[in-house]
């Protein structure tokens, strides 16, 4: 029997050579850009740390008006926005936030003291030194020497707070009535301030605070 050759021809050992160095380099090049993506967002990390959380619970009123404090400082990579402030669950309004975030570092590390509770209008934090007069948001003047020292004053919020790494801000924060009551005075309580999927959880004693403070 007399054995046919065929027509069809193999690819040259040349072509075939070429194919598979471009297929190896393209390869790798995906390999490389994989393994740097994973390198960036490995090490860009949102982070955010929470210093002198207090709850401040009114000793006799009856509607559970309650107020709370906290510094936050972003100590991650990333530019974040705080947008959450949890109290036992209860989401607390961004018009109920009072922030400041243009004090100094040694203003942040102080403990963030309640001085006492005012009448209306609201915010319901009496007003200290240099601040006496103030109504329109919540101003501290730890020392209460006047003008020339540095003061908490803290605006009303509208939306989150967008921190930078490294910047911090101090928040006082209004809850609403009958989150909070007299009898919780004493007991437990979950402070969870977020910045997006971030949190710093915090279990902290609520304080019964009179009148005069």
């Amino acid at each position: 029997m007399t054995l046919k050759l065929s027509k069809n021809r193999a690819l040259s050992t040349v072509l075939t050579t070429v194919i598979i160095l471009v297929a190896s380099v393209v390869l790798a090049s995906g390999v490389v850009l994989y393994g740097s993506s994973l390198f960036q967002g490995g090490t860009q990390q949102e982070s955010i740390s929470v210093t002198s959380a207090k709850l401040w619970v009114h000793s006799t009123d009856t509607t559970g008006l309650s107020w709370g404090a906290a510094g936050v400082r972003n100590i991650g990579d990333k530019v974040i926005s705080i947008d959450k402030i949890l109290i036992r669950g209860s989401n607390v309004p961004f018009s109920q936030w009072y922030t400041d975030n243009t004090v100094s570092n040694t203003l942040f590390q102080q403990d963030l003291n309640f001085t006492g509770w005012a009448g209306t209008p609201s915010p319901a934090i009496t007003k200290t030194g240099s601040c006496v007069g103030a109504t329109t948001y919540v101003c501290v003047d730890y020392d209460g020497s006047g003008a020339n020292t540095e003061t908490i004053a803290a605006d009303a919020g509208t939306g989150p707070i967008s921190l930078a790494p490294g910047s911090a801000v101090i928040v006082y924060f209004k809850l609403s009535n009958a989150t909070l009551t007299t009898l919780d005075s004493g007991a437990n309580a979950s402070v969870n301030i977020y910045a997006g999927k971030t949190g710093a959880p915090q279990n902290i004693t609520i304080e019964g605070k009179s009148n005069t403070g």
